[in-house]
């Protein structure tokens, strides 16, 4: 049994193949999940895949290509996992909406 599904609390399973296996499969079913995975190349006999739904995994990839621009959560310099997740809450703020801070003005512009 996959020990990542034991922790989850989603309706929905988002992965590549890497996580293709029917172990993942049957585990994300039996806690009511719809799973989304692309079919290995290998696999003989192909599931059908949900594109739409399937490129919501790359928005949230960006998300976080995008959040390790902060060392911080690049590197998971915190030692507790709330304290990690508050400031990735924090930095996905941050990256999608930006605030609008005006520029400071030069000394000259003030003559």
């Amino acid at each position: 049994m996959p020990e990542f599904l034991d922790v989850l609390q989603a309706q929905a399973l988002l992965v590549d193949k890497a996580y293709d296996s029917d172990k993942i499969v049957q585990a994300s079913q039996k806690r009511g999940m719809q799973f989304v995975i692309p079919s290995r190349v290998n696999r003989k006999k192909l599931r059908i895949l949900d594109r739409h739904r399937y490129k919501a995994c790359h928005l949230v990839e960006n998300l976080f290509q995008r959040m390790k621009v902060f060392r911080r959560v690049a590197t998971c310099f915190d030692k507790r996992d709330f304290t990690f997740f508050g400031f990735v809450h924090i930095a996905s703020t941050h990256k999608v909406a930006p605030l609008n801070v005006p520029e400071t003005h030069s000394s000259r512009n003030y003559i």
